[in-house]
Protein backbone atom coordinates (compact mmCIF):
# COMPACT_ATOMS: atom_id res chain seq x y z
CA UNK A 1 0.00 0.00 0.00
CA UNK A 2 1.11 3.77 -0.75
CA UNK A 3 2.34 5.25 2.35
CA UNK A 4 0.25 8.17 3.89
CA UNK A 5 3.17 10.40 3.49
CA UNK A 6 3.68 9.72 -0.53
CA UNK A 7 -0.22 9.59 -0.69
CA UNK A 8 -0.27 13.45 0.93
CA UNK A 9 2.66 14.60 -1.43
CA UNK A 10 0.52 13.30 -4.51
CA UNK A 11 -2.56 15.24 -3.32
CA UNK A 12 -0.48 18.51 -2.87
CA UNK A 13 0.59 18.05 -6.38
CA UNK A 14 -2.68 18.37 -7.72
CA UNK A 15 -4.23 14.46 -8.12
CA UNK A 16 -7.97 14.11 -7.62
CA UNK A 17 -9.45 11.75 -6.16
CA UNK A 18 -12.95 10.52 -7.96
CA UNK A 19 -14.36 8.24 -5.16
CA UNK A 20 -15.33 4.43 -5.63
CA UNK A 21 -15.98 2.01 -3.19
CA UNK A 22 -12.85 0.14 -2.05
CA UNK A 23 -10.70 2.95 -2.14
CA UNK A 24 -8.55 3.38 0.69
CA UNK A 25 -8.10 6.82 2.35
CA UNK A 26 -6.76 8.59 5.92
CA UNK A 27 -7.86 11.40 7.53
CA UNK A 28 -5.29 13.46 8.64
CA UNK A 29 -5.02 16.14 11.96
CA UNK A 30 -7.48 14.54 14.02
CA UNK A 31 -5.36 11.84 15.56
CA UNK A 32 -6.03 9.64 13.13
CA UNK A 33 -3.06 10.05 11.01
CA UNK A 34 -1.77 6.34 11.40
CA UNK A 35 -5.23 5.03 10.09
CA UNK A 36 -6.23 4.05 6.74
CA UNK A 37 -9.76 3.69 5.63
CA UNK A 38 -11.47 1.83 3.26
CA UNK A 39 -15.13 3.23 1.14
CA UNK A 40 -17.28 0.58 2.21
CA UNK A 41 -21.34 0.13 1.60
CA UNK A 42 -21.34 -0.82 5.88
CA UNK A 43 -19.10 1.50 7.29
CA UNK A 44 -17.91 4.42 5.15
CA UNK A 45 -19.29 5.19 2.15
CA UNK A 46 -19.78 8.56 -0.36
CA UNK A 47 -22.45 10.45 -0.18
CA UNK A 48 -23.46 14.41 -0.99
CA UNK A 49 -23.99 16.56 1.90
CA UNK A 50 -25.14 20.39 0.91
CA UNK A 51 -24.28 19.87 -3.00
CA UNK A 52 -20.65 18.69 -1.60
CA UNK A 53 -19.06 15.08 -2.00
CA UNK A 54 -18.61 13.72 1.50
CA UNK A 55 -17.71 10.68 3.06
CA UNK A 56 -20.15 9.25 5.66
CA UNK A 57 -19.65 6.99 8.16
CA UNK A 58 -22.36 4.06 9.78
CA UNK A 59 -22.18 1.60 12.36
CA UNK A 60 -20.31 3.16 14.46
CA UNK A 61 -22.17 4.47 17.16
CA UNK A 62 -19.21 5.64 19.81
CA UNK A 63 -18.07 7.51 16.92
CA UNK A 64 -18.66 10.88 17.00
CA UNK A 65 -17.47 12.21 12.90
CA UNK A 66 -20.41 11.58 10.87
CA UNK A 67 -18.74 12.88 7.90
CA UNK A 68 -16.26 14.54 6.16
CA UNK A 69 -15.29 16.31 3.37
CA UNK A 70 -13.27 14.28 0.67
CA UNK A 71 -11.47 17.04 -0.21
CA UNK A 72 -10.54 16.92 3.91
CA UNK A 73 -9.23 13.45 3.50
CA UNK A 74 -5.93 11.58 1.51
CA UNK A 75 -6.77 9.72 -1.10
CA UNK A 76 -4.21 6.71 -1.10
CA UNK A 77 -4.61 4.92 -4.21
CA UNK A 78 -3.85 1.43 -4.98
CA UNK A 79 -0.40 0.34 -7.34
CA UNK A 80 -2.93 0.16 -10.06
CA UNK A 81 -4.69 3.52 -9.58
CA UNK A 82 -1.43 4.93 -9.90
CA UNK A 83 -0.07 3.47 -13.11
CA UNK A 84 -3.30 4.24 -15.03
CA UNK A 85 -3.26 7.90 -13.26
CA UNK A 86 0.73 7.67 -14.25
CA UNK A 87 -0.10 6.33 -17.80
CA UNK A 88 -2.52 8.77 -18.78
CA UNK A 89 -0.14 12.18 -17.74
CA UNK A 90 2.97 10.49 -19.82
CA UNK A 91 3.64 12.63 -22.65
CA UNK A 92 2.44 10.83 -26.43
CA UNK A 93 5.89 10.84 -28.04
CA UNK A 94 7.71 8.85 -24.45
CA UNK A 95 6.15 5.54 -25.72
CA UNK A 96 4.18 5.22 -22.46
CA UNK A 97 6.87 2.90 -20.90
CA UNK A 98 6.68 1.63 -17.43
CA UNK A 99 8.91 -1.09 -15.87
CA UNK A 100 9.44 -2.39 -12.67
CA UNK A 101 12.24 -3.89 -11.44
CA UNK A 102 12.22 -6.01 -7.67
CA UNK A 103 15.30 -6.98 -5.56
CA UNK A 104 16.34 -7.68 -1.92
CA UNK A 105 16.84 -4.16 -0.81
CA UNK A 106 13.79 -1.87 -3.20
CA UNK A 107 11.55 -1.49 -5.90
CA UNK A 108 12.96 0.39 -8.96
CA UNK A 109 10.41 1.83 -11.79
CA UNK A 110 11.57 3.37 -14.84
CA UNK A 111 9.40 5.27 -16.81
CA UNK A 112 10.21 7.05 -20.27
CA UNK A 113 9.28 10.83 -19.60
CA UNK A 114 9.91 12.74 -23.36
CA UNK A 115 12.48 10.01 -24.76
CA UNK A 116 14.33 10.31 -21.39
CA UNK A 117 14.60 7.17 -19.57
CA UNK A 118 13.57 8.62 -15.99
CA UNK A 119 14.34 6.19 -12.28
CA UNK A 120 13.14 6.09 -9.02
CA UNK A 121 13.34 3.87 -6.44
CA UNK A 122 11.60 2.98 -2.80
CA UNK A 123 10.89 -0.15 -0.43
CA UNK A 124 7.67 -1.04 -2.20
CA UNK A 125 5.67 -1.17 -5.72
CA UNK A 126 3.09 1.26 -4.45
CA UNK A 127 5.64 3.91 -3.31
CA UNK A 128 7.75 3.62 -6.16
CA UNK A 129 4.70 3.82 -8.55
CA UNK A 130 3.70 6.82 -6.86
CA UNK A 131 7.05 8.67 -6.78
CA UNK A 132 6.99 8.41 -10.68
CA UNK A 133 3.26 9.94 -10.09
CA UNK A 134 4.16 12.47 -8.49
CA UNK A 135 7.00 12.92 -10.56
CA UNK A 136 4.45 12.99 -14.07
CA UNK A 137 2.50 15.46 -12.16
CA UNK A 138 4.92 17.99 -11.36
CA UNK A 139 6.19 17.56 -14.89
CA UNK A 140 2.72 17.56 -16.46
CA UNK A 141 1.93 21.13 -14.97
CA UNK A 142 -1.05 19.60 -13.03
CA UNK A 143 -0.17 21.51 -9.48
Amino acid sequence: MLSITLARKLKDAGLVWVASENDYFAIPDRGLDDKVFVLADLQAQLDVFRGWPVVTFHGTAEWALDYILTSEVIWIPREDQIVNILMTLMPDNSGKAVSLDITADSVRCTISWNNQLVRFEAGTAADTYGLALLFALEKSGTT
